[in-house]
């Protein structure tokens, strides 16, 4: 009887599935420029003429690309789910798709001839690259928070990579933007023709593996004694998932969320063992990848909008329902932050680091990356280098404080604001502003970053206000915001008719054209933040010894934890406001400042902040005369630096 059963609900997933793919697929054959109706369709498509060249010439092909990269994609997050025991596993979560693009993206720019003759070699070597810095920076345990997190900041890394060479190689990338956010775009069978045999024949192996993956699935241990050779089958799978993932890639972008969500989807209707988990979800992944580019095209007829987009807006609400679970199960104990045995005396830190901050700020002001001027009054020194050195260094006094609070309500030492999706969603407000007011001027986009960043910390405290603020409840739910944000700001960049460069510049963070009223209002926002800030410290410094010991002592964890992080998300926002999307200052400052004063908040605030104004202003400078005159955004030269920084912090954690 439970054998009828599951074939019963296999066969009913099945039919569904076919059904709904069907009926995706005559909508999606009808949209386009050139409009037509279904019954049209039906009735011209088999005789020449103008409805069956389109048909069989651009959108056909395009459909039949989008189930096979929607299987594929479906496919690989279902064996790495399995792989990692985590339900947040996916070829994007985990940055194989970044990985991926990034070596594309490096190959179009420095190899031309080896994309155009291995397309797919060239993505798989990134996807691997990815997949193996994943495995050795989780640890053996594959603990799910040490992978989600450890997947993200690998895919801010090559992200941040891949922006930098998109804007200084910008003809020779011109038309990836669009391709870079995952599109079904085709304009003839040539990618159906190269993607179709590695997909298909990669999938049948999957099915072949699927009966080893049910043994897998009782634990290593229980595996060797059932005559399994483990590290056989976990290599074949592994290189299974990550062929599926850099055969779409190198045809369609990167395309994120369908990973994650079919495999869930398959479980929730019931349906158990591999075989039919990975037959299913290849179906369910071709419907929800056609799905959302009905929905895209829906929403913006006759103009393209980055079916990758559309999945981040739909997957991201699943990816935040699947946090909270996960984060629900697992036990958020207390994590050491790391910090100086021996710490040095705050007051010889704060002399040395105040040089190293003199130094570099007269040698920024001095220099414009072809001569030097020490004229400091000169019109074009004095009334622009200098304010935005200024402002750079005060922002990046901001973004180190929110590191610092943010990490010590967490207990999280890889906390900050881009962790907890403020930063990316302050981005998508200012960019929602410009779509629906687009005459209105850039001073004006401070206003769509606050408003971001405000429903960004709404979710945060809706979601976690009953479990009293657990920390890996809201790390994980941080990571879901941000990769919602992130599509949306693409979705609102194609919407807007933005100039790519521009937009990029700004959502990569940049102190570019800052005067002295962004000076002025810098100081304010400063001196209205960081007293509450310093107010907060004792109550973070009693937080350190756990929240039992905490509350014994008679501190309210959950008032300390909730004014904490209105303080820094305020803060954060204040400075996404200012400059835009900068990230990694809130993360780098705090720590090295925490190995040279210790655990203290007070001291560590003050060390931190300073760091932070003149890590952002380093960063500033070289991002200005590294290319001299062009510009590279400060944002993406703090991440360049500070990604490597924090993989190898996450590999000494434990």
């Amino acid at each position: 009887m439970v054998k009828i059963s599951k074939l019963n609900k296999s066969f009913v997933t099945l039919t569904g599935g076919f059904f709904l793919l069907f009926v995706l697929s005559i909508i999606h054959l009808t949209q386009g420029q050139a409009e037509f109706t279904a019954s049209q369709l039906l009735k011209d498509v088999w005789v020449e003429g103008r409805i069956q060249d389109i048909v069989v010439s651009l959108r056909l092909p395009r459909l039949v690309i989008g189930i096979f990269a929607g299987g594929a994609l479906a496919v690989s997050g279902a064996i790495l789910q399995t792989l990692t025991k985590n339900p947040l596993a996916s070829p994007g979560t985990l940055g194989i798709n970044a990985g991926a693009f990034f070596f594309v993206v490096l190959s179009m720019i420095f190899f031309p001839s080896l994309l155009g003759n291995f397309p797919f070699l060239t993505a798989l070597f990134g996807a691997v690259l990815s997949a193996v810095m994943v495995i050795i920076l989780s640890g053996k345990q594959m603990d799910p928070i040490r992978v989600a997190l450890t997947g993200m900041i690998i895919s801010l890394l090559f992200s941040s990579i891949t922006g930098t060479l998109q804007l200084l190689f910008e003809n020779q990338t011109n038309g990836l933007f669009l391709w870079g956010s995952g599109t079904l775009v085709q304009l003839n069978w040539d990618g159906v023709r190269f993607a179709a045999p590695i997909v298909g024949i990669t999938f049948v192996f999957a099915l072949v593996m699927a009966k080893s993956m049910d043994i897998l699935l009782l634990g290593d241990d229980v595996a060797t004694s059932l005559g399994q050779n483990v590290i056989v089958v976990k290599l074949v799978t592994w290189v299974i998932a990550i062929v599926l993932a850099a055969s779409t890639v190198s045809v369609v972008g990167p395309i994120g969320f369908i990973g994650l969500m079919a495999p869930h989807i398959i479980r929730m209707m019931g349906v158990r063992g591999h075989f039919q988990i990975i037959l299913q979800s290849f179906l369910w992944g071709g419907v929800l990848l056609i799905g959302a580019d009905v929905l895209g095209r829906l929403i913006q007829p006759g103009q393209e909008i980055p079916v990758g987009a559309m999945t981040a807006l739909v997957g991201g609400p699943w990816l935040l329902y699947l946090a909270w679970k996960t984060a629900k199960s697992t036990k958020g104990g207390d994590r050491q932050m790391g910090g100086a045995l021996k710490p040095i005396k705050l007051p010889y830190a704060m002399i040395v680091t105040v040089i190293l901050i003199v130094s570099i700020v007269l040698v920024a002001i001095s220099y414009n990356g072809m001569s030097w001027s020490m004229e400091w009054m000169k019109p074009v020194i004095w009334n622009f280098r200098i304010p935005r050195v200024l402002t750079a260094f005060i922002v990046g006094i901001m973004l180190a404080i929110t590191g610092v609070l943010l990490q010590g309500v967490l207990r999280n030492p890889l906390a900050d604001a881009s962790v907890l999706g403020v930063t990316s969603m302050g981005g998508a407000g200012a960019m929602l502003l410009l779509v629906i007011f687009p005459t209105v001027p850039v001073e004006f986009l401070p206003l769509g970053a606050i408003v971001g960043a405000a429903l960004a910390l709404s979710i945060i405290l809706i979601t976690s206000w009953n479990n009293n603020f657990q920390p890996m409840l809201v790390a994980l739910m941080g990571i879901a915001i941000s990769a919602f944000g992130s599509a949306a700001t693409q979705v609102f960049v194609v919407k807007a008719k933005l100039a790519v460069s521009g937009a990029l510049v700004w959502l990569s963070g940049s102190t570019y054209a800052k005067g002295w009223d962004d000076v002025q209002l810098a100081i304010i926002l400063f001196v209205l933040f960081i007293i509450p800030a310093i107010y907060v410290t004792r109550g973070l410094d009693t937080l350190t010894f756990g929240d039992d010991i905490a509350a014994g002592l008679g501190l309210n964890v959950r008032s300390v934890r909730f004014a904490a992080l209105i303080i820094g998300v305020a803060i954060s926002t204040a400075a996404v406001s200012l400059v835009g999307t900068i990230g990694f200052i809130g993360l780098v400052a705090p720590h090295i400042a925490r190995r040279l004063v210790g655990f203290r908040h007070l001291p560590l605030l003050l060390l931190s902040g300073l760091l932070g104004g003149l890590l952002l202003v380093a960063a500033d400078f070289i991002g200005r005369v590294f290319i001299a005159p062009k510009e590279i955004p400060s944002g993406l030269i703090v991440a360049l630096i500070g990604t490597p920084y924090l993989l190898y912090l996450l590999r000494k954690l434990k």
